[in-house]
């Protein structure tokens, strides 16, 4: 037989990031005492009616612009009928029928071999961008037989993104994932801090024969890591290809990812799949979007969305950046990738790179040998590092001016990583009787090396 042939389709939710929630006047707060942050609406008491946050159309148009789609002047609110115990309403507002954006892309880099030096870049279609209200979340407590609601979510505005079925394994899902979020921080329209659940995947897998129809596909619900999203998809077609490959059939099914045990397992299978009943969503008018053509003269802009001017606005995407890092400073393509992936890498290295006389290929190397190795051996992020731009600086350019060694200036960054506020200076005073008596023990061995050399 023919090799399989995986097929993986993303979708994933973003939290918006917005002082309020997407019809309510709720603060949202990660970590807030449970059911501290709900209104009435949240709570879906009789008569209360939901009002749309401008921050959270703003931002989905922001996104969408951001990744190639066309935006809807018009789009519609959905209810989405389904009963659990977060969500009050009985129902979800959504957009099914027109979202706020269609038909874009995304443009993700991965690695050959796991070789940086070797990477190839891949397009993903996005199908859709739709505005939709969270539900809250329940906390099971298995000791007392019982389930505990907290509403501090239900409400707070999301962003759907769906992904076509454009992908192949879990690296694909994962670079694409990591590159979606790397997006939605640069643009400010989602924190999309995955720990928090600022972001989460459901990933849905099939696999099939060359020139046969899709296969059955599975959904993986809920993960909540770009690592997880890339063992969860590579188990889930391994998985299939080894249950067809004996006979077996796949069911159309939910799967959550069990991370201790690296596998998926069954959550409830879709074959009686609910009818969710959507339906227009009446205390909704449909939303309008203006752009420079047809925003009328007597609208007030302060109360309208302006396409054209969010689009004026866009900072520079992840994919320009690095473009700019490479001609600016003539590092690496695969360079410039890592000092983007973690958070506030680029700045400390161009604060570095302004102090210094040393060249930016050799601050890139300090940068990403030393000082992210060692701030991955200690979990700590760039903003928690003991040693500043300015101390980094400092030391360099003690080595560029050939002040002290390549050897003296690991030693003095090892110092520096105590956190003790001393300077690159002050430490290396400290140290010269150690070095200089170093260097001198090296210049008997070398004496006496050429003395023996002699005598023969």
């Amino acid at each position: 037989l023919a090799p399989w042939v995986p097929v993986v389709g993303l979708e994933i939710h973003a939290q918006i990031s917005s002082n309020s929630k997407l019809f309510s006047g709720s603060q949202v707060q990660f970590a807030a005492p449970p059911n501290s942050l709900v209104s009435f609406f949240d709570a879906s008491l009789p008569g209360t009616l939901p009002v749309l946050n401008r921050r959270c159309v703003e931002a989905a148009v922001m996104t969408g612009l951001a990744l190639n789609c066309s935006i809807n002047k018009k789009s519609l609110f959905d209810r989405k009928h389904y009963f659990y115990a977060d969500l009050p309403a009985g129902y979800q507002i959504t957009q099914q029928r027109v979202p706020i954006a269609v038909n874009g892309s995304l443009s993700y880099s991965l690695c050959i071999d796991n070789k940086m030096s070797q990477m190839v870049t891949k397009t993903v279609r996005i199908k859709q961008i739709q505005l939709e209200q969270d539900s809250g979340k329940s906390l099971h407590d298995d000791t007392r037989s019982q389930t505990l609601v907290d509403l501090n979510r239900a409400g707070v505005g999301l962003m759907e993104v769906v992904m076509e079925p454009d992908m192949c394994c879990g690296e694909e899902a994962a670079a694409a994932v990591r590159e979606l979020q790397l997006i939605l921080q640069t643009l400010g329209s989602s924190q999309a801090v995955m720990a928090e659940g600022q972001l989460r995947v459901d990933a849905n897998v099939s696999v099939h024969h060359p020139g046969e129809p899709y296969g059955v596909r599975t959904e993986v619900k809920n993960i909540n890591s770009v690592r997880f999203l890339a063992k969860a998809v590579d188990y889930e077609i391994q998985r299939q290809i080894e249950e067809l490959e004996k006979g077996g059939t796949i069911l159309n099914e939910t799967r959550a990812f069990d991370s201790k045990l690296g596998c998926t397992v069954p959550m409830r299978d879709k074959e009686g799949k609910q009818d969710y009943r959507f339906m227009p969503e009446p205390n909704l008018p449909p939303l309008i979007l203006y752009d420079a053509k047809s925003l009328p003269a007597n609208l007030n802009h302060q109360q309208v969305v302006n396409i054209d001017w969010i689009h004026e606005r866009l900072p520079d995407l992840p994919s320009v950046k690095r473009e700019k890092l490479v001609e600016w400073y003539g590092i690496l393509p695969e360079h410039s990738f890592t000092l983007l992936n973690e958070d506030g890498l680029t700045e400390f290295f161009e604060n570095v790179v302004k102090q210094t006389q040393m060249k930016p290929k050799k601050v890139i190397g300090w940068i990403l040998n030393d000082l992210l190795s060692y701030l991955k051996q200690h979990s700590l992020t760039v903003k928690e590092s003991p040693v500043s731009s300015f101390l980094l600086a400092d030391l360099l350019n003690l080595l560029e001016k050939k002040e002290i060694s390549a050897t003296a200036a690991k030693q003095v960054l090892a110092e520096l990583w105590k956190g003790e506020g001393k300077t690159p200076l002050e430490i290396v005073k400290e140290k010269k009787l150690e070095l200089l008596q170093d260097q001198k023990e090296l210049e008997q061995i070398c004496q006496a090396v050429i003395d023996g050399q002699e005598n023969e």
